[in-house]
């Protein structure tokens, strides 16, 4: 045996040693609380959607237009075998947007597209960095928290806050509408 032998044989066991205790010590759960999201572009507002929130993402779909009184209403798309109604996002938020923005999400709350103008990636953050909105009037109440992403603030957009008029606007009624109260019975 050479010289350099026995100093490789001690590596070799030194090597196997790290590599047995590796596995022999638990892993380290992170128990931090995170937030995944998605970063949108409405019109030229730097937006957040939380995926929780979000049945699928989509882009370039073929949307048929049909006619509407709502002119937030774009259309009909297609998505797994079912018509749904396509709604332009920066219209319902009240911002300048694209005439037909390319990507669209389906929310999980309802059968409904919202349409964008780009997806601009993912966000994953600590729950405790997405901090309560404090003035409404921006994006017209529908962002309750914001999240700041480098230099960017965003707001994180709520989407059931979005979906829920649109349902209503369908079926006709206003939100005290089929709420009965005790004193009219």
């Amino acid at each position: 045996m050479t010289a350099a032998g026995p100093r490789l044989v001690e590596r070799a066991a030194e090597l196997r040693s790290t590599f047995d205790r590796a596995f022999a010590t638990a892993l380290r759960a992170d128990t931090s609380s995170k937030a995944e999201l998605i970063a949108i572009r409405v019109g030229t507002e730097a937006c957040a959607i939380r995926l929780s929130e979000i049945a699928g993402l989509f882009a370039d779909r073929k949307i048929t237009r049909v006619p509407a009184s709502n002119a937030a209403l774009l259309g009909v798309a297609g998505f797994r075998g079912a018509l749904v109604p396509a709604y332009s996002l920066p219209v319902l938020l009240g911002v300048a947007g694209a005439a037909m923005p390319r990507w669209l999400v389906i929310a999980a709350e309802a059968p409904v597209a919202l349409a964008f103008d780009a997806f601009e990636g993912h966000l994953r953050a600590t729950a405790d960095a997405i901090l309560p909105r404090q003035s409404r009037n921006e994006l017209q109440g529908f962002a309750p928290e914001f999240i700041r992403t480098g230099a960017i603030v965003r707001p994180v957009i709520d989407l059931a806050a979005v979906v829920v008029p649109l349902g209503r606007a369908a079926a006709g009624t206003t939100p005290d509408e089929g709420v009965r109260s005790d004193a009219s019975v």
